[in-house]
């Protein structure tokens, strides 16, 4: 089977499963074709049956926003006629889901027949996909896919709330590769070189975008240090970067407190953690959990959006009500200020993370590709 998997390359939950998803297929005997603007932050190129594209955007003066989109869809076109794919699968449904389907009809008129896959990852919904100016245009090329899927019950119920969808919506979960999570005792987890040996550590990855509520996590780790030493690692980048430094400064903690930037070590990161932090104003599933979970990290979380599906409460973590900073900071030092308590969190959420693994959700994109080929 030859697939075109295209995606938004970057360290979002999207990115990272479709990365991992072509992966896994490749793996599996598949010939993968990422297909965006940059290469994918996971890619590894040295994997066989492996090829990334890269879609080019001419700087024009006439044009004050240059047109992905259009770039995307010639660029889909050529690829599949060059290396006779099989099926697109497109992850986020802003603009990929439109340009797949313009490819799919400009290969029509050409005698190709190219069927492809919708994934819906969140905010291509409930915040941008759902807006006026796009409203209209999602909701067709989610029409006018071949097959849909959603990565969270939840996310698949706001799909069918927001939007008028005459298609069929399967809910595939989102997963990890457990075998990158693997367990580390403490010799080999040295955490020397960012805490005392008393000192808890408390971790945060995310884009640092505001539905992220970073500010909600230190002000949670504020009131956590105020009892338990402890350090704050904050591992990602985005637009609240600054304002979140401020936010340390204004209540003296900087110093407990390490910006991390991006990383490609998100597991060795995890090893080093006692809690994971995730106040998201919503998360359509909460890939950023699943990870710290399959690191054996438990989790204090909001109950938006997919994360209740994933942070199960008072057994791999805590839910709160979206901006509830006093609720998880007396559930984070619940589970920080009792080594056995941490152990039993720490146990039950690499446990629950199995049910999540790449060998279990593989085989249901399998069949959907199998089953659209069948139909064409």
């Amino acid at each position: 089977m030859k697939i075109g998997i295209v995606l938004y390359p970057t360290f979002g939950g999207s990115g990272v499963v479709a990365t991992e998803l072509g992966l896994a297929l490749a793996k599996k005997g598949c010939e993968v074709h990422f297909i965006t603007y940059h290469q994918p932050v996971r890619l590894d190129l040295l994997t066989k049956n492996v090829y990334f594209h890269e879609v080019f955007v001419e700087e024009y003066p006439l044009f004050h926003y240059q047109p992905y989109e259009l770039a995307l869809s010639t660029k889909l076109v050529d690829i599949v006629l060059r290396y006779k794919l099989d099926l697109l699968h497109v992850h986020y449904a802003i603009p990929h889901a439109y340009a797949a389907y313009m490819a799919q009809q400009m290969l029509q008129e050409k005698g190709v027949k190219i069927p492809f896959v919708t994934t819906l990852h969140g905010t291509d919904i409930t915040l941008v996909g759902s807006h006026p100016s796009y409203k209209t245009a999602v909701e067709f090329s989610i029409n006018n896919s071949d097959a849909v899927t959603t990565v969270s019950d939840s996310l698949r119920e706001d799909t069918l709330r927001l939007f008028d969808i005459k298609k069929e919506i399967d809910v595939v979960y989102n997963f990890i590769d457990v075998n990158k999570y693997p367990l580390i005792n403490d010799d080999e987890c040295d955490r020397s070189s960012l805490a005392k040996p008393n000192e808890r550590i408390l971790t945060h990855i995310s884009n640092f975008r505001p539905v992220k509520r970073v500010a909600d996590v230190v002000k949670i780790f504020y009131e956590v240090q105020k009892e338990i030493p402890s350090k704050l690692l904050l591992v990602g980048d985005g637009p609240d970067r600054e304002k979140i430094d401020r936010l340390c400064k204004e209540l003296k903690i900087k110093e407990k407190v390490l910006f991390l930037g991006n990383s490609n070590e998100v597991n060795k990161i995890l090893c080093y953690s006692d809690l994971f932090l995730l106040p998201s104003q919503t998360e359509s599933f909460g890939l950023a959990a699943l990870e710290a979970m399959a690191a054996r990290t438990p989790v204090i979380s909001t109950n938006s959006g997919g994360l209740p599906e994933v942070n199960l409460h008072n057994i791999t973590g805590f839910l709160s009500p979206v901006g509830d900073v006093i609720d998880m900071a007396k559930n984070a030092l619940y589970i920080l200020n009792d080594e056995e308590i941490l152990t039993t969190f720490k146990d039950n959420a690499k446990k629950h993370s199995e049910k999540f693994t790449l060998n279990r959700v593989l085989p249901d994109y399998i069949e959907i590709y199998e089953d659209i080929l069948n139909r064409v």
